[in-house]
């Protein structure tokens, strides 16, 4: 009966269709059309996903690539393979960046080939900068990864192949220029409240655009790609970031449905039962003033801003230690201050305990956590409000930039005088982040105390004082400081300068110089470190397996980035 029914219905239907097309196939496709349920994605949707899912998620915490990276530039540690450089090839946060970088660029190219199409060149334009931002991020990541075919597949390739990381980067440059033109011809549909960015501010497009190719430029410098006329060109435009409203940035809010939309390193950091990202105790001796090699004596006073104790000063761990004994039963816990975390490649008898309420956090900056009153606290997902933004390229990450550059000579300026306006302007970003959070904390202001100007002071005296080598430690060391949060381009930093120096648990010669004298002294015997640094992400091995035109997996301890020095 049902199969009769079917061949009565269809009859009836392929007669209409052959008489609708007989007698006028416009307007069979006009009533086919179902404009409830469109093929074609609007531009202004296509654009807030892309902005959204991919580029905010782009080197992000909580399963994304930062989680890892922010252990190898020693600025958090972890019990997980990342710690002593392990991650291996099927690690499943590598996998979510591949994916969402791949998929990102698809939706990049239908976006552009749309406004193209439709003579939309400000989103265009948009879409073009947006794809070269995010292929040389990948590139920095991996080295070698596929580009030119990446976003054929509706043209058959299934199997796309891997493109010359050096090309890349080119034709990355190239997209800037083309994409700026775009975005600066005012021609068709222009971007509002869609662009979460930069709610379609074109000015503000320019300017990231030749802040973004001034950044690429200097890590480019010592390769064939480095051009002394484009950089002096984009000197004299002289169209850069020019305050912290410029900022490349995603701002997430509190809003927790129907998608929580957090800061992601807040709901990974306060919103899990386990404690999963710990502040490196490398990075709060440097802060503290504590190594002997930089900055030494020179408290920093972002401490409080950057994370937040649950001990109190002099307060005993709660979770482990034995009060009857005395034995902290810590990997790393410093009495005068509270500070309570592990060592990047602990093998010691204290590493893996449960410190959910011991361990310090990341603070209001980073993430929109707690700042660090010294009152004490347990931490819990209302500790914070995780509104921080994320933090992609920002205006004072843009003057350590010029003061590296300056230093190296390839733009005219006094190094010292523009590491100090570096420095400056990152403490007036912290201002800027915790304002915008929402805390019911009473923080106080950073920017102008006397803990600030004497610690610039510092910073430049030491700058002055030094050899031109230990200078540019100095500058990337507070290149460094200042990104926390930001790891991606730490990582890349580090393999292009060899700064700030890293951790070494293999030295055995004094690591870590904290003494808080009593009889359970730091013991650097156990710490170890079995694997060597890895100079490159691996590709993902679901990508090997399954792209018959991949490459080998590359040895990631000596694989080497274009730019790499």
């Amino acid at each position: 009966m049902k199969n009769s029914s079917f061949k009565k219905y269809f009859k009836y239907f392929l007669s209409a269709l052959i008489l609708s097309v007989t007698f006028g196939c416009d307007k069979y496709l006009d009533v086919d059309t179902d404009e409830d349920n469109p093929t074609v994605a609007p531009l202004n949707l296509l654009l807030t996903d892309i902005q959204y899912n991919t580029i905010a998620n782009a080197g992000n915490f909580n399963f994304w690539s930062a989680d890892l990276i922010s252990v190898y530039t020693h600025q958090f540690t972890a019990r997980e393979e990342q710690d002593q450089y392990g991650i291996k090839a099927d690690n499943v946060n590598l996998n979510n960046e591949w994916e969402n970088t791949f998929l990102g660029l698809n939706n990049l190219q239908t976006l552009i080939s749309q406004a193209a199409d439709q003579e939309n060149l400000v989103y265009l334009g948009i879409g073009q900068i947006l794809k070269a931002y995010l292929i040389t991020l990948t590139v920095d990541l991996y080295g070698d990864v596929p580009f030119t075919e990446a976003t054929s597949l509706t043209s058959g390739v299934v199997s796309p192949a891997f493109d010359d990381d050096e090309a890349i980067y080119q034709a990355a440059m190239d997209l800037l220029d083309q994409g700026k033109t775009n975005v600066n011809s005012g021609t068709g549909l222009l971007p509002g409240a869609d662009d979460l960015i930069y709610g379609g501010d074109v000015n503000k497009w320019t300017k990231f655009v030749n802040s973004l190719k001034l950044k690429l430029f200097n890590q480019v410098r010592s390769t064939s790609l480095y051009s002394q006329s484009a950089v002096d060109a984009l000197v004299n435009e002289g169209n850069f970031f020019s305050s912290s409203a410029d900022d490349f940035e995603f701002v997430h809010t509190a809003n927790i449905a129907p998608t929580d939309e957090r800061n992601q390193l807040f709901q990974s950091a306060y919103g899990g039962a386990q404690v999963t990202h710990y502040i490196s105790p490398w990075f709060y001796e440097i802060l503290m003033g504590m190594n002997p090699n930089i900055h030494t004596g020179i408290v920093d006073p972002r401490i409080p801003y950057y994370w937040v104790n649950q001990l109190q000063d002099g307060q005993f761990p709660r979770d482990q230690g034995d009060t009857d004994t005395g034995d902290p039963n810590a990997d790393y816990w410093d009495r005068s201050t509270g500070f309570f975390s592990i060592r990047f490649g602990s093998i010691g008898p204290d590493r893996d305990h449960a410190v959910q309420t011991d361990a310090t956090f990341p603070g209001i900056f980073p993430c929109g956590g707690r700042y660090d009153d010294n009152a004490g606290f347990a931490r819990t997902i209302n500790s914070g409000t995780g509104v921080a933004p994320k933090r992609m390229l920002t205006y004072d990450e843009l003057q350590y930039v010029m003061a590296e550059m300056m230093h190296a000579g390839l733009i005219a300026g006094n190094a010292g005088d523009q590491l100090e306006q570096a420095i400056t302007d990152s403490f007036a970003k912290v201002d800027k982040v915790v304002a915008g959070t929402g805390t019911t904390q009473t923080v106080p202001t950073l920017l102008g105390t006397t803990e600030a100007t004497d610690f610039i002071a510092a910073i430049r005296a030491e700058f002055d004082a030094a050899s031109t080598e230990k200078q540019l430690e100095i500058i990337m060391t507070q290149k460094w400081t200042a990104t926390f949060g930001d790891p991606i381009d730490q990582y890349t930093d580090y393999r292009r300068t060899g700064y700030p120096v890293l951790a070494d648990p293999s030295a055995n010669s004094g690591e870590y110089q904290l003494d808080n004298g009593d009889g359970w002294p730091l013991d650097d015997t156990l710490t170890t470190l079995n694997n060597q640094f890895q100079t490159a992400m691996f590709w993902p091995q679901n990508e090997l397996d399954l792209n018959q035109n991949a490459p080998e997996q590359k040895d990631a301890t000596s694989y080497k980035i274009f730019w790499d020095n």
